[in-house]
């Protein structure tokens, strides 16, 4: 079957001087890449301002529906990131193995990542001193600034024609591409994590091309207030910790089970902004400052709650090496920022950030003002060619949209999905409790409520809740 991609797409919504169409036919033609995946390329204009101009391919791959007989059509999937998709379907193809009941499961490495169009930055991205992402000093934040400046300097020169083009603007129009090539009268999405921002921005541009969409603890792209966006994470942060002690109160496996947490996380925070608790185990003259302290305790996922009350424990009883060992969590592809920066361009001046911090604290005083940092350090001396900004949002004629977050989410805080829920006329938000990508992590109640909208188009009753993945 011939499908024609029409490049000019892009330029429909964009008030840019009138171009001559550019069609490109093409014929998708699946062929077998290992993992039981299907694999094929589309060739799309690496800016849609000029459709004209450069061209540039996405790598796409198909999980087939399990039985044709009862397939039911083809959903995008977009686990977020922003990242390449494909490798990390291969890993975990398990977790959306029950969609291929009724579609084929269909996604594309974004425009700069792996099996597209590449971009490697000459550089890696640079790393906060020992996984201490929040700055005191700032002298040490203008060297790592000028660090990430190098840094964004290479891959600028890297991309070639994908300089400046590496946003959600121009990822929407892919993802429209994407579902000419697949002969889609609608398109069917589910975009997780920074793939609802994706989601959002095709509904803005292409509303009457939205089928069903499902947004999986979306991150809000509707805000043009930074304290506002930061605020709803540094609550459900602080409110984690309070999760965290209450744990501990219950649960005699705590190591601080019969102690008072929060006085204990108070006590050794203020040690340590008085003069570092030594790290004996981290090496010769170690030490964890209150502001690595602070980047370092992991109270967002229950999971890790054991370890750190083991942390405060030695820490309290002056050993903080737990804290201060090297760092062994992977880090996000270095294009990545490159792309988050460009559709959130965070203040990342020194005194903006520590007075961002400053405001925080009245609200968030135990450990959610740290969230003030995380995106000004990535994006800090990136050179600012282009960008997305986030800004409210009002499309028309959308069908219904299905939005979840999970409440103790501290990287897409519930008001986030309510939101961008509220600018979406008819979406519903699905309340749950639990954590980051609620469908990814196997909580069964959303994962039902998902299947049936997918396939029925049927919401859940307004003010649903589901409960935690365990229940």
């Amino acid at each position: 079957m011939k499908k024609t991609i029409i490049a000019v797409l892009g330029t429909m919504l964009l008030p840019v001087a009138a171009a001559t169409p550019a069609v490109a036919d093409t014929e998708l033609s699946w062929q077998d890449c290992g993992d039981g995946l299907q694999c094929d390329r589309i060739t799309v204009p690496a800016d849609w301002a000029a459709p004209n101009g450069k061209q540039i391919t996405l790598g796409l791959a198909k999980l087939p529906a399990r039985d044709p007989a009862t397939r039911m059509g083809t959903i995008v999937l977009n686990m977020g990131g922003p990242a390449q998709q494909i490798s990390i379907l291969r890993q975990i193809k398990g977790t959306f193995a029950d969609l291929t009941q009724w579609f084929d499961v269909v996604l594309f490495d974004p425009r700069g990542f792996e099996a597209s169009t590449e971009v490697r930055c000459p550089n890696p991205a640079p790393n906060p001193t020992n996984g201490e992402w929040v700055f005191t000093n700032r002298a040490a934040f203008a060297q790592y600034t000028k660090q990430n400046h190098r840094f964004g300097l290479g891959c600028a020169e890297a991309a070639g024609p994908l300089a400046g083009n590496l946003n959600t603007w121009q990822g929407a129009r892919d993802l429209e591409a994407v579902r000419v090539a697949l002969g889609e009268r609608k398109l069917n999405y589910f975009g997780n994590s920074y793939g609802g921002v994706l989601g959002v921005a095709y509904a803005e541009y292409f509303p009457s091309r939205v089928g069903r969409m499902y947004l999986d603890s979306p991150i809000d792209h509707t805000n043009r207030s930074w304290d506002e966006w930061v605020l709803a994470r540094a609550k459900v942060k602080e409110d984690n910790l309070h999760r965290f002690a209450e744990w501990c109160a219950t649960d005699r496996s705590c190591a601080l089970h019969g102690r008072d947490v929060l006085k204990v996380w108070d006590e050794v925070m203020a040690r340590a902004t008085k003069r570092p608790i030594p790290a004996p185990g981290a090496g010769a003259g170690a030490t964890a400052s209150a502001a690595l302290i602070a980047s370092r305790a992991t109270v967002s996922f229950d999971a890790t709650w054991p370890e750190l009350a083991k942390s405060l424990t030695e820490a309290d009883a002056g050993d903080a090496t737990r804290f201060a060992k090297p760092f062994a969590g992977a880090p996000d592809p270095d294009l990545s920022r490159i792309t988050m920066c460009a559709d959130f361009p965070f203040p990342t001046a020194y005194r903006e950030v520590k007075a961002m911090e400053a405001r925080l604290r009245k609200t968030a005083p135990r450990i959610g003002w740290t969230m003030a940092w995380p995106m000004a350090d990535l994006c800090t001396g990136l050179p600012k060619k282009t960008s997305y900004p986030p800004h409210p949002i009002r499309p028309r004629g959308l069908p219904p949209i299905l939005i979840a977050n999970g409440a103790y989410d501290d990287t897409a805080a519930p008001a986030y999905g309510r939101r961008i829920a509220a600018q979406l006329d008819g979406a519903r938000y699905l309340a749950a409790k639990g954590g980051h990508a609620l469908y990814w992590s196997g909580n069964p109640c959303v994962r039902d409520h998902v299947h049936r909208y997918l396939t029925t188009g049927q919401l859940p009753p307004t003010g649903t809740t589901c409960g935690p993945a365990s229940s």
